[in-house]
Formats: C-alpha cells, structure tokens, sequence
C-alpha cells in the first residue's frame, strides 16, 4: 500500500476550497474532506464555529500519496486560490473560522510550508497567513462533505479561484 500523507489549510468557506483542490489533486490520488481545526472546543459544529465562539477553521484535509504529489505543489496551489492578504475573512465571508492558515503536520511541512510563503511574498504583497501545527482535526457534518458536488448551484465564495501568479503581481 502506498504511503499517505495529510496536508490541512484553511482558506475561507471550505466548500470551495474543497471543490478547487479535489479539481486539483484528485485525479492524482488525493481524497478531501472538509471540518474544523484550531480552536478549543473539543465537539464543533458548523453553528458554532460560524458564531466564532469555539475558535476553529473552516478547513480541507488532503490524504495524498507524497511520491505522486508534492506538499510544496499544495502549498504553492493554496496561495493561488485565495486572497491570504485578509486577516479573518474572504471576500464578504467574515470571522475567525475564514482566517488563512497552513496546519502543519510535521517538521518538514513546515519547513516547505515557510519557503513557499516566502516565495509567495514575492507576488503577494503581504500575507496574513498563519503557519501552526496541525491539533485536533474534527470532521464538518455530512452535508458538507463534497458540499458543491451535491448542491451545483450552492454558494461559492468568489474569492475562490485559481489564479496564475502573473495575475496576483502587485495586488
């Protein structure tokens, strides 16, 4: 069996940050799913991380094969698919659980997490990213789960898109 890795970030609404890395990453192996990371309750729900109260992300959990696909490759993709110039929000979405985070799961991630953030400060500006370590991750409830495969027309974050790093130059 090969081996598998988790990569976690937290970018705004996680549906879809979720929709553009399975787009992304799927067709290499990857699986997604998306819940909560970094706050302090130890049972959150969508109601409560969106009222702020527990602390938590809106965050994507890749399992990936790393011989197929590079952490520094989602690193770099997770740049381009959201604005981290934002403390706390993306686009109209507002609160703690939209920050910008990289969740490290072990040392070397966070290494190449660093570098590629310094590489992405070449063309972002200035960046409101958070580099952590990976705590608890909870799963979001089922119906969010692949929420835009199952509701097509469901709300999008327009934030959300894939960017070349041409386009991001000097914003």
């Amino acid at each position: 069996m090969p081996s598998r890795e988790f990569a976690t970030f937290a970018a705004g609404c996680f549906w879809g940050v979720e929709k553009l890395f399975a787009r992304e990453f799927g067709p290499k192996g990857a699986t997604t799913a998306v819940g909560y990371m970094g706050g302090t309750s130890t049972s959150p729900t969508y109601q409560a991380v969106c009222s702020g109260a527990t602390g938590h992300a809106e965050a994507l959990q890749l399992q990936y094969d790393p011989s197929k696909i590079e952490y520094a490759s989602l690193v770099d993709f997770f740049y381009r698919i959201h604005d981290p110039r934002q403390r706390n929000r993306q686009g109209n979405d507002v609160g703690t659980q939209y920050r910008s985070v990289i969740f490290t799961h072990t040392p070397e991630q966070e290494r190449i997490a660093r570098e590629v953030t310094d590489k992405a400060r070449q063309h972002w500006k200035s960046i409101a990213t958070e580099i952590v370590p990976a705590s608890t991750w909870y799963p979001a409830e089922d119906y969010h789960q692949s929420y835009l495969d199952k509701t097509p027309n469901g709300y999008e974050c327009p934030m959300h898109r894939v960017r070349q790093w041409m386009e991001i130059e000097g914003l």
